[in-house]
């Protein structure tokens, strides 16, 4: 099943000692382009994060965010430095003593000043983490999987029925095209007699300028080809594998081969279901640009 490039997906999960945000969303790309944000400190899990993501998509450009809340009781560590906590004590007592002044000096004070109390955040054990942020992960891909190939779905479906006009086309264009040569002979018949008169026709150099008017506006080769990329089209729309740029390289192949068609047309109607053709690739290849 084809997937789009367009996709998000959010997932949340609770640990022994972390609570796990992780979103992700990608955006039409040609190649697979990875960007994470994670919380100060996890830096670590940027390179695991894009492997992971990796392994699961083939093209986008996609983004990745991750919260990390920690709801461990031991995660800060508060310690007191006792002896300038003792010697900011005395200092004041020594001021009152001296100055005969209030000491009013309480705990809440002493602890403000600097180096009293120091925070000390619990290290982070990287590998429980890891695990955590990637399981999270990958139920975000799940999500975000699932929507690229709804949107995928959808896509394939309206390819389809464009390819199928296509078709509709190729055929009135591989059943008008003799007909047009019995007309140019029937044309140059009547012109011919208009300007010799009563005079012969030579029948033989009237059946060579038709063969060569023949040769001119052939167009089977061409059709067959289009045709053959067609099946080959509705082949690709059924594989599992990122086809996005195969099927780029195709549609550029039948705007190719409908450009032949359209330069050999030596008939209104002709011409005209050769712009449809067109107009029907040009709505094919603004689908493809947004499938994996």
């Amino acid at each position: 099943m084809i997937k789009s490039m367009t996709g998000f997906g959010r997932a949340q999960a609770s640990f022994e000692h972390f609570n796990i945000t992780v979103e992700i969303k990608s955006v039409n790309h040609r190649y697979f382009e990875f960007s994470s944000r994670v919380p100060r400190g996890y830096s670590f899990l940027e390179d695991k994060l894009k492997s992971a993501a990796s392994e699961r998509i083939s093209r986008g450009k996609v983004e990745c965010y991750v919260t990390v809340e920690t709801i461990a009781d031991d995660s800060v560590t508060v310690t007191l430095n006792e002896p300038l906590a003792r010697g900011y004590v005395n200092a004041f007592s020594a001021l009152s003593d001296e100055f005969q002044l209030r000491n009013d000096v309480c705990a809440s004070v002493i602890a403000r000043f600097p180096d009293v109390l120091t925070v000390t955040k619990t290290p982070v054990d990287e590998d429980e983490i890891t695990d955590a942020v990637l399981k999270t992960l990958n139920a975000a891909i799940d999500e975000f999987i699932a929507m690229r190939a709804c949107e995928g779905a959808k896509m394939r479906a309206d390819v389809l029925s464009r390819a199928d006009l296509i078709l509709e086309n190729v055929s009135y264009i591989e059943k008008r095209s003799p007909e047009t040569v019995k007309e140019y002979n029937d044309k140059l018949l009547e012109r011919m007699k208009d300007i010799l008169g009563d005079a012969s026709v030579d029948e033989a150099r009237l059946l060579t300028e038709a063969a060569i008017f023949a040769d001119k506006i052939a167009v089977a080769e061409e059709t067959v080809r289009l045709r053959s990329h067609i099946d080959q089209l509705r082949t690709m729309l059924d594989s599992d594998d990122a086809i996005g740029r195969k099927l780029d390289f195709l549609v550029q192949e039948i705007n190719r081969e409908s450009n032949t068609i359209g330069s050999k047309a030596q008939n209104v109607d002709i011409a005209r279901r050769v712009i449809d053709i067109k107009a029907e690739v040009e709505k094919i290849r603004e689908q493809i640009q947004n499938i994996e």
